[in-house]
């Protein structure tokens, strides 16, 4: 197993100014107005295909969770890992697959998926068309993935 720089590293939203209440417009393919989607993680080869737009958190808002978008293009997929903290993913596009230990299952759009402290999971999506959407709540503060090696 490797240590590797964590998704909490990467932040499109710099710590400052609190910001009051607000309503993010969804624009069409999954974009919000004034948020621009990042990379997942640093690039590496343990993932692929992965943009992450940060909608709540992070914003200056007094929240102990963020709530973000995860897109996976067609053939993309997230990293083997595991780590201490948990994900709530609600899958709103697409179709995909979520390795949960040593087990995988189809996910599509309308799904819930509980990833429960140090589970291995792995997001994919194998088709050859559309996107793969979620909307992922983690904790604000996160302890930072281990990659898994097979």
């Amino acid at each position: 197993m490797n240590e590797q720089s964590s998704s909490c590293e990467i932040s499109n939203h710099p710590a400052g100014k609190p910001i009051g209440s607000r309503i993010l417009r969804c624009q069409p393919g999954f974009r919000w107005e004034g948020i621009t989607p990042e990379p997942y993680k640093d690039s590496a080869p343990h993932h692929c295909g992965v943009e992450r737009t940060t909608l709540v958190g992070g914003q200056g808002e007094g929240t102990a969770f963020q709530m973000r978008y995860i897109e996976i293009a067609p053939g993309g997929f997230s990293s083997l890992e595991h780590h201490q903290h948990e994900h709530a993913v609600y899958v709103v596009r697409g179709q995909g697959t979520v390795r949960l230990g040593s087990e995988k299952f189809g996910i599509r759009a309308g799904d819930v998926v509980y990833v429960a402290p140090h589970e291995v999971h792995q997001f994919r999506n194998p088709s050859a068309g559309e996107p793969l959407g979620f909307i992922c709540v983690v904790d604000a503060q996160r302890d930072r993935p281990v990659l898994v090696q097979e």
